[in-house]
C-alpha cells in the first residue's frame, strides 16, 4: 500500500513515476551517447578504413561531435514526452526545430574547418596553388557567412521578421561602407596580392619610397623591413596599385661599370687587356656565361673607356659585394701586368705666353 501510495504521488500535477521516468531515460541518454555515436558510425568507419580516400574520415570527424549533442537533445526531448504539459511540449517543439536548424548550420561550419584543403585541390587542377592568406581569408568568411545565414533561420524559427531587419539595415550599411571604403580598398588590395602573389614574405622588394623584406601580409597592409631595420607598414591598396621591383626574384645580378685607361696606354695594350679581362670573366665560376661583355667604346675627356657588362650567378647581396670585389682585384692586376694605368679625371693647361 505505501508503494501504491508512492507511485500515486503527484507533483505540480505530475505522477511522480512519470517525473522519474523522465529523468531517468534523459540520463541514460546523456551516459550512453559516446557509446550509441560509436554503433551508429561503426559501419561507416568501417567503409572509410576500406576506402584510400581522406574525404570519409574528415566527414566521419566533422559529423561525431554533432551526433552526440543530438543524441542528448533527443534524450531531453523524449524526457519531455513523459511531461504532458501542452505549454512545455509546444516550447519543446520549438526548441526541437531551432536545434535542427543549429545543426545543419553547425555542420556546416565544422565541414568549412575540415575540408579547407580543398582550396589548395581545386585550385592545383587549375595549375595555380591558392596562397594560404587567401585561403584563410576565404575560409574565416565562410564562417561567418554560415553565422550569420544560420543566426537568420533560427529568429525566423522564433517567430522574428528577419526580411525587414535585414532591410533595416540598408541604409545603415550603405553609410558603414562609405565610412569604411578605405578598408575595403585595402581588403581588395590584399586579394589582389593574395592571387597574383608579386612577392612574398622574404623577398626583397622596391616600391615608391620603400625597399626593404617583406615581412608580414596582412589583410590591411604589408609590412616591410628596410636597410634601416625600421618596420614600414604600407597599405595594401596602394601595394596593388604600384610598380614593385621583386629583386628577389633575379635569376642573376647584373654588373655594369666602366674602367678608364690613360691616354698613353696604346693600342696593343688595350686590346691585350680587353681579352683579358673577357677570359677572366669566362673562367670565373661565379660569373654567369651567357651575357659577358668587354669592349673599348668611347673615347672620353680624359680616359680610354672599357665598358664591362656581366651578371653574377647570385643574387644575395654580401655574396654578391664579395664577388664583385674579387673581379675589381683581378682587373686591376691586369691592367698593371700589362703596363697601363687607370685614368682619373685631370686637364691639360696651356699658356701661350706669360705677361712680363
Amino acid at each position: 500500500m505505501q508503494l501504491q501510495s508512492f507511485l500515486d504521488y503527484t507533483f505540480l500535477g505530475l505522477p511522480i513515476t512519470h517525473i522519474a521516468l523522465s529523468i531517468i531515460f534523459f540520463f541514460t541518454m546523456l551516459w550512453f551517447r559516446a557509446s550509441i555515436t560509436k554503433i551508429l558510425l561503426k559501419p561507416f568507419k568501417m567503409i572509410a578504413r576500406r576506402s584510400q580516400m581522406l574525404w570519409d574520415d574528415k566527414l566521419i570527424h566533422v559529423l561525431e561531435i554533432p551526433l552526440q549533442t543530438s543524441i542528448i537533445f533527443l534524450g531531453a526531448y523524449g524526457a519531455s514526452s513523459w511531461l504532458p504539459y501542452p505549454a512545455l511540449q509546444r516550447f519543446v517543439d520549438l526548441c526541437l526545430k531551432t536545434f535542427v536548424t543549429f545543426l545543419i548550420f553547425w555542420i556546416l561550419y565544422r565541414l568549412v574547418d575540415r575540408f579547407s584543403y580543398l582550396f589548395n585541390f581545386f585550385s592545383s587542377k587549375l595549375g595555380k596553388e591558392v596562397n594560404n592568406g587567401i585561403q584563410n581569408f576565404i575560409i574565416k568568411a565562410l564562417r561567418v557567412l554560415i553565422i550569420a545565414l544560420g543566426l537568420m533561420a533560427i529568429l525566423q524559427e522564433w517567430g522574428i521578421n528577419v526580411s525587414a531587419f535585414v532591410a533595416s539595415l540598408g541604409l545603415g550599411g550603405l553609410a558603414f561602407a562609405l565610412a569604411a571604403k578605405d578598408t575595403v580598398a585595402n581588403l581588395f588590395g590584399s586579394l589582389v596580392i593574395f592571387s597574383d602573389r608579386p612577392f612574398q614574405v622574404g623577398d626583397w622588394i622596391e616600391m615608391s619610397g620603400v625597399e626593404g623584406t617583406i615581412e608580414e601580409i596582412g589583410i590591411r597592409s604589408t609590412k616591410i623591413r628596410n636597410h634601416a631595420q625600421a618596420l614600414v607598414s604600407v597599405p595594401n591598396s596602394e601595394m596593388a596599385n604600384t610598380t614593385i621591383t621583386n629583386w628577389s626574384r633575379m635569376g642573376k645580378r647584373r654588373i655594369r661599370t666602366r674602367i678608364g685607361l690613360t691616354y698613353n696606354t696604346n693600342v696593343e695594350q688595350i686590346r691585350t687587356i680587353v681579352r683579358e679581362i673577357k677570359e677572366m670573366l669566362q673562367a670565373h665560376p661565379e660569373v654567369h656565361p651567357e651575357i659577358i661583355v668587354v669592349n673599348f667604346d668611347e673615347f672620353e675627356a680624359s680616359a680610354l673607356s672599357i665598358l664591362l657588362n656581366f651578371f653574377t650567378n647570385t643574387i644575395v647581396t654580401d655574396k654578391y659585394l664579395h664577388v664583385r670585389e674579387d673581379i675589381n682585384f683581378k682587373i686591376m692586376e691586369i691592367v698593371a701586368r700589362n703596363g697601363a694605368q687607370f685614368a682619373f679625371p685631370s686637364q691639360s693647361l696651356y699658356v701661350e705666353s706669360l705677361p712680363k
